[in-house]
Protein backbone atom coordinates (compact mmCIF):
# COMPACT_ATOMS: atom_id res chain seq x y z
CA UNK A 1 0.00 0.00 0.00
CA UNK A 2 0.91 3.79 -0.42
CA UNK A 3 2.26 5.84 2.71
CA UNK A 4 4.37 5.97 4.79
CA UNK A 5 2.62 4.07 7.97
CA UNK A 6 5.20 3.77 10.63
CA UNK A 7 8.66 4.52 10.23
CA UNK A 8 10.73 6.83 13.04
CA UNK A 9 7.64 6.61 15.34
CA UNK A 10 6.18 7.99 19.02
CA UNK A 11 4.28 5.51 20.32
CA UNK A 12 1.50 5.64 23.30
CA UNK A 13 0.49 3.12 25.86
CA UNK A 14 -1.67 0.55 25.35
CA UNK A 15 -5.39 0.93 25.73
CA UNK A 16 -8.73 -0.71 25.40
CA UNK A 17 -12.04 0.40 23.81
CA UNK A 18 -15.15 -0.45 22.07
CA UNK A 19 -15.55 -0.36 18.39
CA UNK A 20 -17.32 2.22 17.19
CA UNK A 21 -18.93 0.52 14.11
CA UNK A 22 -21.69 -0.32 16.02
CA UNK A 23 -20.82 -4.27 15.90
CA UNK A 24 -19.74 -3.79 20.03
CA UNK A 25 -16.31 -5.61 19.55
CA UNK A 26 -13.83 -4.97 21.71
CA UNK A 27 -10.39 -4.17 21.50
CA UNK A 28 -6.87 -3.19 23.10
CA UNK A 29 -4.88 -0.40 21.45
CA UNK A 30 -1.76 -1.86 20.94
CA UNK A 31 0.29 0.95 19.62
CA UNK A 32 -0.73 4.12 18.27
CA UNK A 33 1.37 7.60 17.48
CA UNK A 34 3.10 9.51 14.54
CA UNK A 35 5.67 8.70 12.76
CA UNK A 36 8.41 11.47 11.42
CA UNK A 37 6.78 12.60 9.02
CA UNK A 38 3.63 13.55 10.75
CA UNK A 39 1.92 10.38 9.37
CA UNK A 40 -0.88 8.87 12.36
CA UNK A 41 -1.04 4.79 12.87
CA UNK A 42 -2.84 2.75 15.34
CA UNK A 43 -2.72 -0.62 16.26
CA UNK A 44 -5.67 -2.63 17.49
CA UNK A 45 -5.76 -6.19 18.81
CA UNK A 46 -9.13 -7.54 18.70
CA UNK A 47 -8.49 -11.15 19.81
CA UNK A 48 -8.39 -14.46 18.74
CA UNK A 49 -12.07 -14.55 17.55
CA UNK A 50 -11.39 -11.69 14.74
CA UNK A 51 -10.77 -12.68 10.86
CA UNK A 52 -8.18 -10.24 11.41
CA UNK A 53 -7.12 -10.13 14.94
CA UNK A 54 -3.89 -7.54 14.40
CA UNK A 55 -6.03 -4.38 12.04
CA UNK A 56 -4.88 -1.21 12.31
CA UNK A 57 -5.16 2.11 10.33
CA UNK A 58 -2.88 4.92 9.44
CA UNK A 59 -3.59 8.62 7.94
CA UNK A 60 -0.67 10.64 6.05
CA UNK A 61 -0.27 14.13 5.89
CA UNK A 62 -1.26 14.22 2.28
CA UNK A 63 -4.68 13.05 2.80
CA UNK A 64 -4.42 9.73 2.34
CA UNK A 65 -5.84 6.84 4.48
CA UNK A 66 -5.37 3.29 5.34
CA UNK A 67 -7.91 0.68 7.35
CA UNK A 68 -7.19 -3.35 7.72
CA UNK A 69 -9.87 -4.52 9.49
CA UNK A 70 -10.71 -6.67 11.57
CA UNK A 71 -13.39 -8.38 9.92
CA UNK A 72 -10.54 -9.23 7.28
CA UNK A 73 -11.45 -6.11 5.35
CA UNK A 74 -9.40 -3.23 4.17
CA UNK A 75 -10.32 0.00 2.69
CA UNK A 76 -7.66 2.85 0.92
CA UNK A 77 -7.96 6.03 -0.13
CA UNK A 78 -5.86 8.41 -1.62
CA UNK A 79 -6.83 11.63 -0.86
CA UNK A 80 -7.79 13.07 -4.23
CA UNK A 81 -10.91 11.37 -4.48
CA UNK A 82 -9.79 8.02 -5.56
CA UNK A 83 -10.68 4.60 -2.99
CA UNK A 84 -10.32 1.23 -2.82
CA UNK A 85 -12.10 -1.35 -0.74
CA UNK A 86 -11.46 -5.19 -0.18
CA UNK A 87 -14.18 -7.41 1.51
CA UNK A 88 -11.65 -9.87 2.52
CA UNK A 89 -13.43 -12.66 1.45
Amino acid sequence: MAGNSSSGNSSSNASSGSDSSGNGQSYTTTSSGTNSQGNHYCSRDYGSNASNSNSYHYSNTNGSYYYSNSNGSNYYNDGQGGSRYNSGK
